[in-house]
């Protein structure tokens, strides 16, 4: 198809071409794909996220299924969240043409999805998408808010949006976040770096998140993975969510770890009391779930 050969093309050229030169090259797709927009589906199904929490893993599992097709340029686009106003018509332009996206030997079944990690977390992109997308289906992974939170912060310090260490950072985080999301929902147009890249603990808080997204687009459209049983489980779990989908059978080989980077172990002591700071807020997840998380049991 044109959107694999084309991402197979972009791929090879991140290997020899510098990153102006692949941002210039991806803004000449989304060019091209909003002068086509009208022509263009809209995805059947969303990750969003949690961050840190083997969604990478997940798109490239889906990505690979017969019956499932991906935006053409990258994994994350970022709409609902950062990028809600440049409109609809920009939105549409990441996704296949519907003609296209029909071809499918073999098979009727035809499903297009997006993977963006911020939209469970922002206050407002869950509301946003049951405006736009009213018959979407959202998933989400949960991770160990714990682990979750020392990997996020490992990332960010890689991405040069952090310089402290974990424990400061984390001493930080109510001064950083301090009125952010309110000022998100009063200014649909503000954009807060500390909301977006230092919520390590707030991230974490999945329930507060989840009754959100269950507000706006209620609690049949949202599906919630465990991600420790993910990996434990992969084909037990990935299954499940292909029936959810109502996508047919396609189970891969295996299920590598994405975007794993190496770092030192946590403090126990420190690990310790994030157990004891998360404890009431898993217990609120546990009830939403249905079962005990993973991490809790």
């Amino acid at each position: 198809m044109i959107g694999n050969r084309i991402r197979a093309l972009t791929k090879q050229a991140k290997k020899v071409l510098p990153a102006p030169v692949i941002g210039a090259l991806r803004a000449g797709m989304q060019g091209i794909g909003m002068l086509s927009a009208p022509a263009r589906t809209l995805p059947d199904f969303i990750i969003i996220g949690a961050q840190r929490s083997g969604t990478t893993s997940l798109y490239r599992l889906l990505s690979a299924h017969p019956a499932v097709a991906r935006p053409t340029a990258s994994k994350g686009i970022g709409y609902f969240d950062v990028d809600y106003a440049r409109g609809m018509r920009w939105y549409r332009g990441h996704f296949p043409l519907r003609l296209t996206a029909a071809i499918l030997p073999g098979s009727s079944v035809r499903q297009v999805f997006e993977s963006s990690g911020y939209y469970c977390f922002h206050p407002l992109a869950a509301e946003r998408i049951s405006t736009d997308l009213p018959d979407v289906k959202l998933v989400m992974m949960l991770r160990d808010p714990v682990e979750r939170a020392y990997s996020a912060h490992r990332h960010e310090l890689v991405r040069g949006f952090e310089t402290e260490d974990f424990e400061t950072a984390l001493e930080l985080e109510d001064q950083r976040l301090a009125g952010e999301d309110q000022r998100l929902i009063d200014d649909p147009q503000y954009q807060s770096h500390n909301h977006r890249h230092h919520a390590y603990l707030r991230r974490g808080l999945y329930a507060q998140q989840i009754r959100r997204i269950h507000e706006a687009v209620g609690s049949d459209r949202l599906y919630l993975m465990d991600a420790d049983d993910f990996f434990q489980h992969p084909i037990e779990e990935f299954r499940t969510l292909l029936k959810w989908l109502g996508l047919p059978d396609s189970i891969p080989d295996s299920v590598p770890a994405e975007n794993a980077q190496p770092r030192a172990e946590m403090d126990e002591q420190l690990r310790a009391r994030l157990r004891d700071y998360f404890a009431a807020p898993d217990s609120e997840l546990a009830e939403l779930m249905g079962k005990t998380p993973s991490w809790r049991r």
